[in-house]
């Protein structure tokens, strides 16, 4: 019996689940950019921290990671990738490492420029596939996370 009822749960939480198919849109609409990114060498993820450190830069790491709903691993090991292509450096603002703020680099701005074409060309694949209407909602929901 216990069988019976755990492969109705599955089925209902295969069937209905927000989170798994949050994450399998995720994992499809990304796909989409790092294909798009691949051959400049940085990936979808990478490109969101560096374009979010241009914008609100210098900016200490806590910052960025807030507002973009990250974990202080993941945004740790993105951002020193990034400070190792020389896309991203620290400022002189702080003695302590780590709430030293970060700015992006004029190697950083001229890889922006450079990848802007393939980052169009993933913009118009991924609102394609997800059509108007998701494209508005998708847009609409992450406009009302705080950060």
């Amino acid at each position: 019996m216990a069988g019976v009822t755990t492969s109705r749960l599955a089925d209902e939480m295969g069937r209905s689940c927000l989170n798994l198919r949050a994450r399998i849109v995720s994992r499809v609409i990304t796909g989409i950019y790092d294909d798009e990114l691949r051959p400049f060498g940085i990936q979808a993820s990478q490109l969101n921290l560096l374009v979010t450190v241009a914008g609100m830069g210098p900016v200490r790491r806590t910052d960025v990671g807030r507002y973009m709903h990250l974990d202080a691993s993941t945004l740790t090991r993105n951002l020193r990738v990034m400070e190792t292509n020389g896309w991203i450096e620290e400022t002189a603002d702080s003695s302590d490492r780590r709430g030293a703020p970060v700015r992006i680099t004029s190697r950083g701005v001229a890889l922006v420029a450079k990848v802007a074409p393939a980052w169009r060309n993933a913009q118009r694949k991924a609102s394609k596939l997800l059509g108007e209407n998701g494209t508005a909602a998708l847009m609409e929901l992450a406009d009302g996370f705080p950060s």
